[in-house]
């Protein structure tokens, strides 16, 4: 298009946007394709329908079964709990609430319409049951907005959602209706309110908590079948028991059922209490009503009171058990992912240690061999200067060879790869020959260097070579850092517990508590690094995995500004 040209549309793309913009995309977009999030409410006509019949008829059978007194108050009411659950998954948005709230309203209208209650009383009771519905999902939303009810936080937030949600319906419902219980007012609001709360308390748990039991994602098909039939089989044996304690019993044995809801916390957790308290609450109300069950010397208001606070507080704390054990399960499962990167990170790293130390010594190798030729003069003449240099180099060379075989050993140590053979080993033997090793270092020069066996003839079970490795590095780290001493010492002894302790003990200036916390961290050299001290910071974490790996283990004992003991202890060989 050339500047200043004006764009028109042809005749067909003028079309188009007329059906854009008319009825018909209105009637897509309600149907579900690029509505929005507010509108959702209205793409599933069948649901609506079913959402309306659905509280209708809890309307019509919790006031028709389970109602007191001459046909006012239900004793367990879960229509509200109803409501909420599905306005609260739902979605979101003024229309979406405005639309919701119509459908709820028609719903509980139609279902006291239905029980023949004359239209002002209907209209009073439906905008209690409003009331209470808004309350709870505002709460929900605003209040509590993170609520998980597999916590017991969370069962916590739940309970204070119910019970203050139908609290002022509670107190409004006798001042309007100038009615209450059998038993005066105040009976007719604790009976609301307990019907009321117990009733969402419940259908809340087991809404919130759908999804958790039969999780796809973490279970197998076979698995869930195993799970749904065990929920099964144990709402049968709780319907049963049920019916026994509050149908077929005048004794006092609604304690009884607590068992049972405490295995299906352990079996079933949240979801599955959660059901199985409604099934309980739905047969023990009946039963009172009746006239049977732990209560039926009372008068039926009283034990109606009786039964609900039973429910509320002797059977709901159950789901505090299931939400208990969901967040144990949930800190275990968390562990267990934590411990498998770990153990995934270690691996990586012990490959790269294996990597970097295989590098590092064919290079290495051949720059010794090549200092070692110029310091012998077999490259050509050389002056006393280029010799101290080659010789540097060759030092210099050792210490990083060093260093690789280090690497090597602790990422096989730490890979599991390192070959133990274990057999009975002769302590004094081991001792003698680290001391001997230990005493060709340039640092041992005059330091005394003292062997005690306070038994003779001990014999640990261990892999010789490795227990001499770790023998050597205990001792070499004394002579360096604790040879202001002026002595290191090689003792062994027998333990209380049968063990046989081998120590490395020195006169040095010893170590902090805070820096016995780090030692045996690897190339963790506690602020040694920028002396003249020569290491690298493994040789305590390699002889500490090898000791572990010969079924023993390592630690030190050591008081600041008097030297320090890092021993080993391993089990005797008999």
């Amino acid at each position: 298009m050339e500047v200043g040209q004006t764009w028109t549309d042809t005749p067909l793309q003028k079309d188009e946007k007329r059906q854009a913009s008319g009825p018909g995309a209105v009637m897509a977009q309600l149907r579900g394709r690029g509505a929005p999030a507010n509108m959702t409410f209205f793409r599933r006509p069948f649901a609506l329908v079913g959402t309306i019949g659905a509280l209708c008829l809890l309307v019509v059978v919790s006031v028709r079964f389970m109602a007191a007194g001459p046909g006012i108050i239900s004793t367990l009411w879960i229509t509200s709990g109803v409501a909420v659950v599905t306005w609260f998954k739902g979605g979101r948005g003024l229309t979406y609430g405005v639309a919701f709230a119509a459908l709820v309203s028609m719903a509980l209208m139609a279902g006291e319409l239905i029980l023949g209650n004359p239209p002002h009383r209907a209209i009073i009771f439906v905008g209690l049951n409003l009331l209470e519905i808004m309350l709870a999902v505002a709460l929900l939303r605003y209040v509590f907005p993170k609520l998980d009810v597999h916590t017991v936080k969370g069962n916590v937030k739940l309970f204070v959602t119910c019970m203050a949600a139908c609290l002022p319906s509670a107190l409004i419902c006798g001042a309007f209706l100038n009615h209450g219980a059998i038993d005066g007012y105040f009976g007719g609001v604790r009976m609301w309110w307990l019907g009321h709360g117990v009733g969402m308390l419940m259908v809340l748990a087991t809404g919130l908590s759908l999804g958790g039991i039969f999780d796809g994602a973490q279970t197998s098909r076979s698995y869930r079948i195993r799970q749904l039939a065990e929920m099964v089989f144990m709402l049968a044996v709780l319907v049963v028991a049920s019916l026994m304690v509050f149908y077929f019993s005048y004794l006092a044995l609604g304690f009884a059922i607590l068992p049972l809801l405490l295995l299906m916390a352990v079996r079933l957790r949240v979801l599955g209490t959660a059901i199985g308290l409604l099934v309980v609450s739905v047969i023990a109300i009946k039963g009172t009503m009746a006239g049977t069950g732990p209560y039926h010397t009372m008068q039926v208001p009283a034990a109606l009171g009786m039964a609900q606070m039973l429910i509320l507080f002797g059977y709901s704390p159950v789901l505090v058990v299931a939400a208990l054990l969901d967040e144990r399960d949930a800190l275990a499962e968390r562990a267990r992912a934590g411990r498998q990167k770990a153990e995934i990170a270690s691996a990586a790293k012990s490959r790269l240690l294996a990597n970097v130390a295989h590098e590092i010594k064919s290079p290495v190798g051949g720059i010794i061999g090549i200092a070692e030729m110029w310091a012998a003069g077999h490259l050509g003449e050389v002056t006393p200067a280029q010799k101290d240099m080659a010789q540097m180099m060759v030092r210099t060379g050792r210490q990083i060879e060093n260093l690789a075989h280090d690497l090597l050993d602790v990422s096989q140590a730490e890979s599991g790869a390192v070959r133990i053979e274990m057999r009975p080993t002769d302590v004094a033997g081991v001792l003698h020959d680290a001391s001997k090793t230990v005493s060709m270092m340039p640092e041992a020069a005059g330091l005394k260097l003292d062997i005690l066996v306070v038994e003779p003839g001990l014999k640990v079970m261990a892999d010789s070579q490795r227990l001499a490795q770790i023998i050597v590095n205990l001792g070499s780290n004394a002579v360096k850092y604790g040879r202001t001493g002026g002595f290191v010492r090689f003792t062994a002894t027998r333990r209380e517990d049968g063990q046989i302790r081998l120590a490395v003990e020195d006169g040095g200036p010893g170590l902090t508590a805070e820096k016995q916390v780090q030692l045996f961290e690897p190339f963790n050299r506690l602020g040694l690094e920028r002396t003249s001290i020569e290491g690298h910071g493994i040789g305590l974490a390699l002889s500490k995995r090898l000791a572990e790996l010969q079924n023993g283990q390592m630690g030190v004992v050591s008081v600041q500004g008097q030297g320090a003991s890092f021993w080993v202890e391993l089990a005797e060989a008999y």
